[in-house]
């Protein structure tokens, strides 16, 4: 028999008190991109999710303190390229509250900080130690791997660029297993990613971004689809996910990211100070 779940965050945690406070006038760059994040947080509170689901996670609301640091620290001006992913990972964003956030990466080379809360319901076989998890995520090691080698610091990379994800919820299984949108039922999965689709039509306006690079197939399809039409038009591309289940990431992930970003135009705002602008082409 299907198990419906209707996600519920903890009631004492300062995002949802967030949500009752007047806003601020002028905010920040960054406080806005948070109150998004917030809003569609509340948006996601409605909905219900039946098996295969059995557990949700949503490290925007636990992991707040990381995932403030993280956005107020490389969110302070406007950004030209968004890297976006899916969603989290049981060892990446949702333990640090950072998109793609290898705890290693996240402590050593972004310098986030912050307490990670215990989620409402947590799987015993995902258990979140937030900046003390000792599994290294591989898909974020190799993503922020490569920026770190080609950037060198962080401001480089976040001087015109930042990295989001389209859904701030991960699924799992009552086995603890990953769920990916994908994996969701139809219905439920539109009615998901439909929500998120206007969620980042607001953030990549508010950001001023002029390319979004989908990491993955999937986070490229559906920017496209929720993009289409925007104004100004913003640039869609993709970059192959450095997931290890993904046989080509496998063959050499680097190399093939670092082909790719060529090809777009991106490395000059990688590798040096100039304000190159991003293809358009």
């Amino acid at each position: 028999m299907a198990v419906s779940q209707t996600f519920l965050p903890g009631s004492t945690h300062e995002p949802s008190s967030a949500l009752m406070e007047p806003l601020s006038c002028p905010r920040s760059l960054a406080e806005g991109f948070l109150e998004e994040e917030l809003r569609l947080n509340a948006e996601l509170r409605q909905l219900q999710f039946p098996e295969p689901v059995g557990v949700i996670y949503n490290p925007v609301d636990y992991a707040w303190e990381p995932h403030h640091n993280y956005v107020t620290r490389y969110c302070q001006g406007p950004k030209e390229v968004l890297f976006l992913g899916m969603n989290p990972g049981p060892f990446g964003m949702a333990q640090t509250g950072v998109p793609f956030g290898e705890v290693n990466v996240v402590r050593d080379w972004l310098g986030v900080v912050g307490s990670v809360r215990t989620p409402p319901q947590e799987h015993p076989k995902r258990p979140v130690l937030g900046l003390e998890c000792t599994q290294s995520e591989v898909s974020g090691a190799r993503f922020w791997g490569l920026f770190r080698a080609l950037c060198g610091q962080p401001q480089v990379f976040f001087r015109h660029c930042f990295v989001h994800n389209l859904c701030p919820l991960l699924f799992l299984a009552p086995s603890g297993r990953n769920l990916t949108p994908a994996d969701l039922p139809a219905k439920q999965r539109e009615q998901l990613l439909a929500i998120c689709d206007v969620a980042l039509c607001r953030q990549v306006q508010l950001l001023g971004v002029r390319l979004v690079v989908g990491v993955g197939r999937l986070a490229e399809q559906r920017a496209r689809k929720a993009l289409a039409g925007l104004t100004p038009e913003v640039q869609v591309e993709g970059l192959l996910h450095p997931s290890p289940r993904n046989p080509q990431a496998n063959k050499g992930w680097e190399a093939a990211a670092r082909e790719r970003l060529q090809e777009l135009g991106l490395l000059p705002l990688l590798t040096n100070e100039c304000a190159a602008r991003p293809s358009t082409s």
